[in-house]
């Protein structure tokens, strides 16, 4: 015979099956327009793993959307969206700049269970999430002006440094340089490989400039002298939507200088 405590704890199981489960409300396919319903976050302050209801929730979403997101990737599937409602994007923004700041184990762990059942979708939060940490580095001011809206998911942002780490080392020039202006900083050159670079508002990119250093900034996908070039189709993961995009005199929205070593743009969840 079931114990009072036990008939609770059966009750407030299923009535939390029943919510999580549920359908969901339409998606927009608008990449960074998701409805305004945050069912509750991922992630609370202290602790030390997904919220189980949660993350089963989204799991059962995204492996609904997972078909689609491999042909046209998480930001026209709607796949993007349902990670703003489910509080995800929010755990890598400081809880100073509206996110709820979660900490690395849980971060692990999400993001395994979200590659099992949509491994497009968990890459292109990785890129979003690279972005998002040199972002934090930044002045308080670019914080402020990019972070919110980002954990919100109301704009969506992914990175673009291959040109700094690994792409075009060898070249004898620079593939992206940085020229100080009147007006801020002019950008020419080009990133080689930005995961949805046609899907999203901003990219951050890193360039080289005239002193020999290294900055990185924050530049509209809409800004004059930007073009994005068609998506590469690659062996796997096409639904990335990976593609070389050229600057060329491109204003920079904003920019984040290095710091010591450097922005930590990825990490064990990467």
């Amino acid at each position: 015979m079931m114990t009072p405590d036990g008939m609770w704890r059966w009750w407030d199981a299923s009535q939390k099956w029943s919510q999580y489960n549920r359908p969901g409300p339409a998606i927009d396919p608008r990449p960074g327009l998701p409805p305004r319903c945050i069912i509750e976050p991922m992630f609370t302050s202290g602790c030390d793993r997904p919220e189980p209801w949660q993350l089963e929730s989204l799991c059962a979403e995204l492996r609904r959307l997972a078909d689609r997101s491999a042909a046209e990737g998480p930001w026209r599937s709607g796949g993007f969206a349902a990670l703003a409602r489910h509080g995800v994007l929010a755990g890598f923004v400081p809880e100073d700049c509206g996110g709820t700041a979660a900490g690395e184990p849980a971060l692990i762990e999400m993001l395994g269970a979200l590659a099992e059942c949509c491994l497009t979708t968990a890459l292109a939060l990785t890129q979003w999430a690279s972005a998002v940490r040199i972002i934090a580095a930044g002045p308080s001011a670019v914080r402020a002006a990019h972070l919110p809206a980002l954990a919100r998911g109301d704009s969506l942002t992914t990175v673009g440094i291959s040109q700094l780490t690994t792409s075009r080392q060898h070249a004898a020039a620079p593939a992206l340089v940085a020229t100080a202006t009147d007006g801020g900083w002019r950008l020419d050159g080009v990133c080689p490989w930005v995961t949805g670079a046609d899907a999203v508002d901003t990219i951050v990119t890193g360039a080289a400039t005239a002193d020999g250093g290294r900055m990185f900034f924050i530049v509209p996908t809409d800004a004059r002298g930007l073009v994005v070039e068609p998506p590469l189709e690659m062996l796997a993961l096409s639904g990335s939507r990976t593609s070389a995009v050229h600057l060329r005199g491109v204003r920079a929205a904003d920019a984040i200088p290095p710091g010591e070593g450097g922005p930590r743009t990825g990490g064990l969840a990467t």
